[in-house]
C-alpha cells in the first residue's frame, strides 16, 4: 500500500469563503466516511436489540450477554487499533479503512452461524479486529481534509454514523427478530457491508498529510514511542480520553441495554422497542452531536481552547436528572419524550473532543493520537460499561426482579459525573497543550 497524496490546497490560513468551498467539494468525501462509520455502528450495535432472541435461543445470563457485548468487542478493538493506526500514519489510510470494513462485516455475517456463547463471543472479537482500522485513520482524513476552524463539525457530521448506525442496526435487527430471525440480520448487515467497501475505496483518494497546517506538516515518521512521549507532556489528552471513557461507560452500556430495559419494564415487544429507540437515538443524537460541534467551532473562533472540554462537560451534568426521570417515569410514552435530552446531551462530546485530540499532536502523529484515544476510551467504554450494567443488574435482581435493570442504569449515572469531572480538568490544560508550530513531529 501506498499514499497517493493530492496536492496541497493551500496555507493554513483560508478565507471564510475559501472554506466554504472546500466543505463543499469535500462533501461526498465526508457522506461517504459517516456511510462507513454508519456501518460500523449497524454492525456494532445490532447485537444490542438481537439480545432479547439470543439470549432465549442460547440461554444466555445478563453477565454473558455484557461480555459478548462489550469486551468480547472491546479486547481486539482497542488493541489491535494502536498498531493499525501506526500503520496509517505511513501507509494509506483508505486503503486500510476499504479492507477494515471487508473484515469486519465478514465477521459480522459470521456471527448468524453460531450456536453457542463461546462461538459467539469469538464472533464478535473478529468483528473487534475489522473494526480496529476503521475510526482512528477517519479521524486523521477529516483532519487533512478540512481546515482547523471546520473541524469540530465535520467530525461531528462524521460521528452522526453513531446515531445512524446505532438506530438502523436497532431498528433493522428489531424488525427481523420479529418478523424473521436473528441470524438472518447478521447476515444481511454483513453482506451489505461487504459490497460497500469497493465503492469507499474508489471515491475517497488519499489526501496530503498536514495540507491544512502549514509549518506543523512533517514528512517524518514517527513510532509509538515517540507519539507516547509527546501527549507524555499534555495531560489535557489523558485527562479527555478518560473522560470520555467515563462516558461511554454510561453511552455504550445505555446503547446496549436500553431495548432490553424497554421489553422489560414497559412490556414492549421486540418491534416496538427497537423502532423507539432507535428513533431516540436518531433524533436526540444527530441533535447533540452537531449542537456540541457548533458550539466548540464558534468557541475555536473566538480563541477559547478550553471550551473544547468545558462544552461537554456542562452536558453531561445535565444529563443526569433527565436520565433518572426518564428511567423512572411510569409511562413507556413520557419515558420516551425525557429520554430525548438526554440521548443529546450525552453525545455532545464527540465533536468537541475529537477535535482537541486532533490539535494536541502534530498531524504525522495524528492516526497514532487517535488509537491511543480510542483504546482508552474503548477499553473502558465498550469493554467495561455493558458487562458492569449487566453484572449489577443480575446482581440486585433477587431483590427487584425484572426491574434490576432500571435500577443498574441508575448506579450507571454515576460515570457522567466522574466524565464531568475529568474533562473540567481539562479544560484548564488545552491552551498549552495544543500543538503549536515548534512541535512537528
Amino acid at each position: 500500500m501506498t499514499d497517493t497524496d493530492m496536492p496541497a490546497k493551500g496555507p493554513a490560513s483560508l478565507s471564510p469563503q475559501n472554506e466554504d468551498g472546500i466543505f463543499r467539494k469535500n462533501a461526498l468525501v465526508l457522506f461517504m466516511l459517516v456511510l462507513v462509520y454508519t456501518f460500523n455502528f449497524i454492525d456494532r450495535q445490532i447485537i444490542g436489540i438481537l439480545a432479547v432472541p439470543i439470549k432465549e435461543d442460547l440461554g444466555l445470563s445478563d453477565t454473558q450477554l455484557g461480555l459478548m457485548g462489550g469486551l468480547a468487542f472491546a479486547l481486539f478493538y482497542t488493541s489491535l487499533g494502536i498498531p493499525i493506526a501506526w500503520l496509517a500514519d505511513r501507509k494509506s489510510r483508505t486503503w486500510i479503512m476499504t479492507i477494515s470494513l471487508v473484515v469486519w462485516s465478514g465477521m459480522t455475517a459470521v456471527c448468524g452461524l453460531v450456536q453457542n456463547f463461546t462461538q459467539l463471543f469469538l464472533a464478535r472479537l473478529g468483528v473487534g479486529v475489522g473494526e480496529a482500522g476503521g475510526v482512528a485513520p477517519a479521524y486523521s482524513l477529516i483532519a487533512d481534509f478540512f481546515p482547523q476552524s471546520q473541524r469540530a463539525r465535520a467530525l461531528s457530521i462524521y460521528s452522526f454514523g453513531i446515531p445512524i448506525g446505532s438506530a438502523l442496526g436497532i431498528a433493522f435487527g428489531g424488525y427481523m427478530a420479529s418478523k424473521v430471525d436473528w441470524r438472518v440480520a447478521f447476515f444481511v448487515v454483513g453482506i451489505a457491508g461487504i459490497l460497500i467497501a469497493p465503492v469507499f475505496r474508489m471515491l475517497v483518494k488519499e489526501p496530503k498529510r498536514g495540507q491544512f497546517d502549514g509549518a506543523l506538516a512533517s514528512e517524518d515518521k514517527p513510532g509509538v514511542i515517540e507519539v507516547v512521549k509527546a501527549l507524555v507532556s499534555k495531560p489535557g489528552f489523558w485527562l479527555l480520553s478518560f473522560g470520555a471513557g467515563c462516558s461511554s461507560m454510561m453511552g455504550y452500556g445505555l446503547f446496549f441495554w436500553l431495548p432490553s430495559l424497554f421489553v422489560r419494564s414497559f412490556n414492549l415487544t421486540i418491534l416496538e422497542a427497537s423502532t423507539t429507540f432507535g428513533a431516540i437515538l436518531l433524533v436526540g443524537g444527530v441533535i447533540g452531536i452537531w449542537g456540541g460541534g457548533w458550539l466548540a467551532d464558534r468557541s475555536a473562533r473566538s480563541g477559547k481552547k478550553a471550551g473544547y472540554a468545558r462544552i461537554p462537560a456542562i452536558a453531561f451534568i445535565l444529563t443526569i436528572p433527565f436520565y433518572m426521570a426518564g428511567i423512572m417515569a411510569p409511562s413507556f410514552e413520557l419515558a420516551m419524550v425525557v429520554m430525548l435530552v438526554p440521548t443529546a446531551l450525552g453525545l455532545m462530546w464527540l465533536g468537541p473532543v475529537l477535535a482537541a485530540v486532533q490539535h494536541l499532536v502534530p498531524p504525522n502523529m495524528r492516526s497514532t493520537a487517535s488509537a491511543i484515544f480510542l483504546f482508552i476510551n474503548n477499553l473502558t467504554g465498550i469493554g467495561l460499561g455493558t458487562v458492569i450494567i449487566g453484572a449489577i443488574s443480575d446482581a440486585l435482581k433477587a431483590s427487584y426482579g425484572d426491574e434490576s435493570l432500571r435500577y443498574s442504569i441508575l448506579v450507571g449515572t454515576a460515570f457522567y459525573v466522574a466524565a464531568a469531572a475529568l474533562l473540567y480538568l481539562a479544560s484548564r490544560t488545552l491552551d498549552r497543550d495544543w500543538v503549536s508550530a515548534d512541535e512537528r513531529g
